[in-house]
């Protein structure tokens, strides 16, 4: 008996090109699963999926037909999707006196509209399939306080946060269990912008903020991606089978709760 814990698991990652994505779909593949990688960045997303052995597509989870155009795809090359990784997600920060509508919409329309209807369409799938399947949606940790810059941010991840628990309660039933992760500050391709942002508005050099809130953690660094497959491995496996509706944090000691 193989002791790789997603043998024969179809696994669906979004914002699978880099980062967070990449570092899970990457360990998935190492556990047996046979992985899908999605990204918007068409060109970074087939790099990928060459370089660690995935299926690419590429997806604007904005858009429900693109998700469905995905989901086809997918079950066409490797069947249907029994482990949903909703990791695709954006970043934006201002003062609250100079939110944009633009600003708001790029962030929900990411962050909260794509994660819920991309999760709607695979859960349907594994109903209409008969599959017994998980869903991880990453939070943050930014979804469970505020912060003076990241309002929409903040906002947009604790509503990943609440949906994580209305869907692992509606979809238990059906044998899907839907739960989520919540990073703290992790050092990914991303921070380079919330670093640059961040240095903008509270008047630092580059770096200074990056520097800041690695010193911050209890655990004493910033997390690394490969902090997080860990929990990403036991919520998709059958470890997690009575685990429902929760959010994981995976922080260096950042949050508590």
């Amino acid at each position: 008996m193989s002791d790789k814990k997603l043998n024969a698991k179809v696994a669906l990652v979004t914002g699978g090109a880099d980062g967070i994505g990449r570092a899970i779909a990457e360990r998935y593949i190492r556990e047996g699963a046979r992985v899908a990688i999605a990204d918007i960045n068409a060109t970074a997303v087939q790099k990928t999926a060459q370089e660690i052995g995935a299926v690419a597509w590429t997806v604007d989870i904005t858009n429900r037909e693109s998700v469905a155009n995905m989901l086809d795809a997918v079950e066409a090359q490797l069947g249907t999707v029994s482990v949903l990784v909703n990791n695709a997600a954006v970043f934006n920060l201002a003062p609250l006196s100079e939110i944009t509508d633009e600003q708001y919409h790029s962030v929900f329309n990411v962050n909260v509209y794509g994660v819920l209807f991309t999760m709607q369409a695979v859960a349907n799938r594994m109903i209409e399939a008969g599959i017994k399947g998980k869903i991880i949606n990453m939070a943050s940790q930014a979804g469970r306080r505020g912060e003076p810059l990241v309002a929409v941010y903040c906002a947009s991840k604790a509503a990943v946060i609440s949906l994580t628990q209305s869907a692992g309660l509606a979809l238990v039933k059906h044998g899907i269990n839907v739960n989520g992760i919540s990073p703290g500050v992790v050092d990914t391709p991303m921070w380079q912008t919330v670093d640059a942002q961040f240095a903008k508005y509270e008047n630092l050099e580059i770096g200074e903020k990056k520097k800041a809130v690695g010193l911050a953690v209890p655990f004493g660094r910033m997390g690394q991606v490969e902090d997080l497959t860990g929990a990403a491995v036991f919520l998709a496996s059958e470890d997690s089978d009575y685990v429902v509706a929760q959010t994981l944090n995976v922080d260096g000691g950042n949050w508590m709760s």
